[in-house]
Parts: structure tokens; C-alpha cells; sequence
């Protein structure tokens, strides 16, 4: 039986915008969005709530059309009046990363400064937006890659790239020991962890460290290192964590007096490795102390409650396993007694923020292809499902709880990119920036979404999506997205690089299918990819297919492409070789050929050993098993392989074996290689350039 649910682009909020007398004019005849659209559509986020939750600053990028640079713009919006007008604050050219401060000033980022490396500044801002008494904070002499306010705003903790013999942020010890010249050559010993990671090499010696400072008149002053000082028995350890890690790997305690922080030890089994732990300094310079010193897997997200009697955070069970369900965990800073709060839940959450009583901690998580949002009782450990866009939640992201009884975040969905939104906890949230993504989007024809569930492999209930041109004429071709991961979603939420809207805008259905592995459906869910890469979700894939052209005629599955990276690109090299006679045409982004080579030149090597059971060395069986290199002779449908030269994690060659085997056999094929990408194409002139490749691909393959 296939179950259905169907979704319109009205639904996500647009018709909010209707009120916007600019938008109430006689517009133009809307055309389908291209990739041009999608390049160039403004992104909106959200950069700080002030702390008596009276109003939000919020940035908005845009790129300019014809040279395609980007440039960030700063909001100000009063959210107790959502009736005015945000308005637009001027805090210097570069200005990033703006921060209320308990002091009523405004602390951000900016490169201003004689030296021109990036330090933190302050001002205070009016309620037009005009910048007063601006003052640079930190003189640092290096780059501050970002930084944290204490609660009463008298300290600030800095974060960057810093020697670990060093006792200030900037010094000259240190220094890459691998560079030993004469040559460019850089030469590592064989007891280091990584050599390269996600699309950098490593510089030995250099981490990412935090200091803190007092702040006395306006400026950093008496710094010390939250990992202590260098030596035997000394912490190494990179915060923010590498190479994902951002602003909320650090965290202040409520009396700013302390400050907790996530680390992964950097020794030579770092690449085997999920050991984040969670440390709290208490700014003395002396050693931190690792408080999940306990737990071997995975420690992250510190959340101090703001009356400073709980830490939260969130924990994974089993070592070396990255997509291990995160639970919420509640220490209590009083007896130092830890207990799991959401042990019960079968969710993983994404991200925690407490409520300024101290009463709840919200958090967002997946949920069967929404990211909704969840307030969690600290005392009964109760989990309720807030509904802050009733009948389609869609992705829920950068939520904050503030005071009276708000909440402030983002939302997107598969048709309508991020907005920020204001809402109190059990009301809807309203919109407070449309008016930049609705002046692109009202140009543009509609899209619609509908979910479906059908019987997948072994009997379970699977979720995918159709989204597809409203109003079209006649039957579309179907193009299956497979995501990656593979422990992921192709959930209900904008995406810049791999955009349902903008392919289905071409004129196809887009089909996908969170196969078996797939996260929001619970950790069993998860689970049962382990040591099956190619086995129940390829049936789920061949399944999901086959219910989306039942459940709607007017998909043209005689006219088919698929389309997937990392994992997903890995799929198609396996559709290649095992259902080589469905398809029109491939198209495989950073995909997967031979998990012999990927194994031992990836860096993450945790990944393939908990998926795989074990090593190459340990376990090839495993690896043969569901290697496509072996099903090369089968292989018959014209692929357009997609690689980045800087993408460390499926490193390039994986794509041009590939394609060499193509060639070979004289399969129809293109290979597309970006030298100054990694696993992702996030340059507005090469996203443009993979999303014309693609298009015209699909069209060879796909025109009646």
C-alpha cells in the first residue's frame, strides 16, 4: 500500500508576502527557476538574539548576478514590534558574526584593523541602526576565527589557528615541522593522526585553541589558553572540532567563571576515532578537566543552563560509530551526577538551546523528512513535538528560546529557502524576513511536493518525495536522487547545492527515497545500512521508484536518470553494475568505485571501519562484497562523473577510475572535475557551471 501526503509551495509561508505592496503589482509572466536563480537566491540567517529577547540581528548574502560576488548585509529587527520595519545596520565593510552583549552593545568580527587580520570589535547601535562608539575589542596580532561573550560581558573567549607551544594566540614558536625545505615538499612522520582532512592538509604542531580574556575598558586583556600549558601529559586537541566544528563547540557557564568546550585528542589515532569529550576550564590556565572522560563515543553540543545547575549536552553510546543516536544528557553541576534525559526517545538530536526559566531545553531533531523542533521537561525528561508551521514543519534550524516565551529561528523547505521566524512556543512562528527571497521566488512557476510511504526491504514502511512543475503538459521523465551519507535525508528543506526545486523546475519529477540507513526514522533505522551498502537500499531505491510512477501517471518512467553523491554517487557506480538496464543516463557526484583505494586514501577512518566491520586488512570480504569496481563488466548506462580535486574524504581518482572504466568500455560519459573544489561545489561560478552540466546531460538523455 503506499500512503500519500501532498505538500504545495503555499503551504510553506509565501502567502505571507502577499501582503507586500511592492509584490501586489502587476508582475511579469513567472518563468521556471534556473540555475542562475538558484546561484544568485539571497540566504538568510540568523546571527544573534539579544539577551532580553527584545530583538534579532540577521544577516542577508547576496551575489551579484554578472560578477557573482557574494556580500553579507546586517538587519535589525525589534521582535516585541513585529509591525516595524527591520532596518539595516552599518557595521564597516567585512563586518560577520555579530553578538549581543549583555551590556547592550553589539560585538562582531571585522578586518578593519592596521595589521589587517580579523579581530573583534564592539558598538552600540541605535534602533535605526546607526553604529556609535566603535571600538576595537582584541589586538591579537593573528586571525580571531570567532569568538564567545560571557553571560555578563565582562570576558570573551577567542578561538584560532594557534601552535600549541604557544602561550598567547599569537607567537612565533611553534611552526609547521613538516616544511623542512629546501623544496615545497611537506614531510610527516609516521606516528601523526591525519595527514589531511576534509580538504586541507595539516600543519603539525597547529590546532584550534580557544583563549579567554577579561575585558576592561573595551579591550582583551590578561589572556590564558583553555587547554593549559604545553608539556607532557598536555591536551591536544583542535576546538572548534575539524573540520565541522563551529560556535557551538564552546560554551560559557552562567556565573562566567568557567567554560566548557569540545575536543577530539589529535594523536595518532585521531583518524580511528569519535572520542569527542566535553571539557570545562575554569580560566585559571591550568589543565581542563574532561568531565565524559567516561564515555569513549561521541560528547557534543554544551548547553550550561542559564541558572548554572545543569550542563546539558548530547552523547552518542558506541565508540567509532559517527551516526550513533545523540542523546541529551543532563550533568548535575551541584553532584556532578549525570542521568539521560531523552533515553527513551528514539530521535538524535541536532542542535539544544534552555529556556530562560531553566525548565526546558529545546531541540531540534529529524523526524521523518522534517526537522521539527522539541521542548524537553528537565525534570520528567517529557518530549513534546512544538508545531511552529502547522502542516508542514520542514527544516527548523538556528532556534533560540528568549525571553517571553519565544522562540526565534529558521525555516526552509524543499520549495522556499531559510526565513527567520518568531513565534511563541505552542504558536506558529511568523516571518520576519520574506521580503528578500519573495522578490525572487514570486517571478518564478511553483513547484509542488508529495510524500509517499511504501513497503521497502523487509517489510518496513520507507519515506520519499515527488516534487515536481505544477501545471506542466503531458508526462515528465523521473530522476531518482539518492543521498548521501549514507547515513542522511534528503529531508524537506532548501538546499543550495543538491535542489529538488530548481531540477524539477526543468521540467522532471523529482523522485527520493530515504532508503534503509537513512536517519529521522529511528537508530534501528540507521542502523541497518552497517556491512549492507548495497543490499536493502538499493531494493528500497528499485521499490520507491516503482510506487512514485504508480502513485502518479504523469511521471514518464520509460524516460529515467538517477543522480547521487558521496554515498549517492556511490549508488550510482552500484546501479551501474547491478540494475544497469533501468536508467537513461547516470550522473555520479564524488562517488564511490573501489573500496579498496577509498579505504586507504580517505582520511575519516572510523567511517569505513565501523560501516565495513573492521579494515581493509581485517575484513576484505566485506568490502569485495559490495565493491562496484566488481561489477565494471555490467556496466552499460552513460554516466556523467562530477569530482573535486580538493575533496579528501572520496578523494578524486575514485572518480576518474571511473570514468577510465567508461571510457573503456566506450560508454557514453563526461567527466566534469572542479581543481579548486572539495566533497562539495560551493563557488557560485562552479555551482552555475555543475548545474548546467547536469541539465544539458539530462536533456541528451531524457528528450523525446
Amino acid at each position: 500500500m503506499i500512503r500519500t501526503l501532498g505538500l504545495t509551495a503555499l503551504s510553506t509561508g509565501l502567502s505571507l508576502a502577499l501582503a507586500s505592496p511592492a509584490l501586489a503589482q502587476e508582475a511579469p509572466p513567472a518563468a521556471p527557476m534556473t540555475a542562475q536563480d538558484l546561484v544568485t537566491m539571497p540566504r538568510v540567517g540568523i546571527s544573534t538574539t539579544s539577551p532580553d529577547g527584545e530583538n534579532v540581528i540577521y544577516t542577508v548574502t547576496k551575489t551579484d548576478p554578472e560578477t557573482y560576488e557574494r556580500s553579507t548585509a546586517m538587519y535589525l529587527q525589534d521582535i516585541t514590534d513585529l509591525e516595524r520595519q527591520p532596518v539595516e545596520i552599518d557595521l564597516g565593510p567585512g563586518a560577520s558574526d555579530a553578538a549581543f552583549g549583555s551590556d547592550g552593545r553589539v560585538y562582531f568580527l571585522s578586518s578593519a584593523t592596521s595589521d589587517e587580520t580579523s579581530q573583534v570589535w564592539r558598538a552600540t547601535l541605535s534602533p535605526t541602526g546607526a553604529a556609535s562608539e566603535v571600538k576595537q575589542v582584541t589586538k591579537l596580532g593573528a586571525d580571531v576565527h570567532g569568538f564567545h561573550l560571557s553571560p555578563d560581558a565582562s570576558k570573551i573567549a577567542v578561538f584560532g589557528n594557534v601552535a600549541r607551544e604557544c602561550t598567547t594566540f599569537s607567537c612565533d614558536e611553534g611552526g609547521n615541522s613538516s616544511l623542512t625545505g629546501p623544496g615545497t615538499g611537506m614531510l610527516f612522520e609516521g606516528d601523526v593522526g591525519f595527514v589531511r582532512h576534509w580538504d586541507v592538509y595539516e600543519t603539525p604542531g597547529e590546532y584550534g585553541r580557544v583563549f579567554a580574556y577579561d575585558i576592561s575598558d573595551g579591550a582583551a586583556q590578561s589572556g590564558v589558553a583553555l587547554d593549559g600549558p604545553a608539556g607532557e601529559g598536555a591536551l591536544i586537541a583542535s576546538t572548534p572540532t575539524r573540520p565541522f566544528g563551529g560556535p557551538e563547540d564552546i560554551a560559557w557557564g552562567a556565573d562566567s567563571d568557567s567554560i566548557y568546550f569540545a575536543a577530539r585528542v589529535a594523536d595518532r589515532n585521531e583518524p580511528y576515532s569519535t572520542n569527542v569529550d566535553i571539557y570545562q576550564s575554569d580560566l585559571s590556565g591550568g589543565a581542563p578537566v574532561n568531565v565524559t572522560e567516561a564515555n569513549k563515543a561521541t560528547d557534543i553540543l554544551p548547553a550550561p543552563s542559564p541558572d548554572g545547575k545543569y550542563l546539558a549536552y548530547a552523547a552518542m553510546e558506541r565508540a567509532g560509530y559517527e551516526a550513533d543516536k545523540l542523546t541529551v544528557m543532563l550533568r548535575d553541576l551541584g553532584t556532578g551526577q549525570v542521568r539521560a534525559l531523552t533515553k527513551d526517545w528514539d530521535r538524535s538530536v541536532g542542535s539544544l538551546t534552555w529556556t530562560p526559566d531553566s525548565e526546558h531545553i529545546i531541540a531540534t531533531a529529524q523526524e521523518v523528512l522534517d526537522t521539527p523542533a522539541f521542548r524537553i521537561d528537565v525534570k520528567s525528561g517529557k518530549v513534546t513535538r512544538l508545531t511552529l508551521a502547522p502542516g508542514r514543519e520542514g527544516r527548523i534550524g538556528s532556534i533560540s528560546a528568549v525571553a517571553g516565551d519565544r522562540l526565534v529561528f529558521t525555516r526552509s523547505t524543499i520549495e522556499v529557502p531559510s526565513d527567520v521566524y518568531v513565534s511563541q512556543y505552542e504558536a506558529p512562528g511568523r516571518r520576519i524576513s520574506y521580503r528578500d527571497t519573495d522578490e525572487v521566488l514570486s517571478r518564478l512557476t511553483s513547484v509542488t511536493t508529495q510524500r509517499f510511504s511504501f513497503e521497502g526491504a523487509g517489510g518496513d514502511t520507507v519515506w520519499g518525495q515527488i516534487t515536481k512543475p505544477i501545471g506542466h503538459d503531458g508526462q515528465i521523465p523521473a530522476i531518482l536522487y539518492v543521498h548521501g551519507g549514507p547515513q542522511g535525508s534528503f529531508n524537506d528543506g532548501w538546499s543550495s547545492r543538491w535542489n529538488p526545486r530548481v531540477v524539477a523546475s526543468q521540467g522532471y519529477a523529482v523522485i527520493s527515497v530515504d532508503f534503509h540507513g537513512s536517519t529521522g526514522y529511528g537508530q534501528e533505522f540507521t542502523d541497518s545500512i552497517n556491512q549492507d551498502w548495497g543490499g536493502k537500499p538499493l531494493e528500497d531505491l528499485q521499490k520507491g521508484l516503482a510506487a512514485a510512477l504508480k502513485l502518479d501517471s504523469s511521471i514518464d518512467g520509460d524516460r529515467a536518470c538517477a543522480m547521487g553523491a558521496s554515498y549517492g554517487g556511490y549508488m550510482m557506480n552500484w546501479i551501474a553494475g547491478k540494475w544497469p538496464d533501468r536508467f537513461d543516463c547516470l550522473i555520479q557526484h564524488d562517488g564511490l568505485f573501489d573500496m579498496r583505494s577509498f579505504y586507504y586514501t580517505t582520511e575519516e577512518l572510523w567511517f569505513p571501519k565501523w560501516d565495513f566491520d573492521g579494515s581493509y586488512a581485517e575484513n576484505p570480504e566485506l568490502y569485495e562484497k559490495w565493491n562496484p569496481v566488481n561489477h565494471v563488466a555490467n556496466w552499460k548506462t552513460p554516466m556523467l562523473v562530477i569530482t573535486g580535486e580538493k575533496d579528501y574524504r572520496v578523494p578524486y581518482t575514485q572518480g576518474i577510475a571511473s570514468f577510465t572504466a567508461l571510457q573503456e568500455k566506450q560508454i557514453p560519459s563526461q567527466l566534469l572535475v572542479f581543481p579548486d573544489e572539495n566533497h562539495w561545489v560551493l563557488k557560485p561560478k562552479n555551482s552555475l557551471q555543475w548545474h548546467n552540466t547536469v541539465f544539458d546531460w539530462l536533456e541528451r538523455w531524457t528528450a523525446e
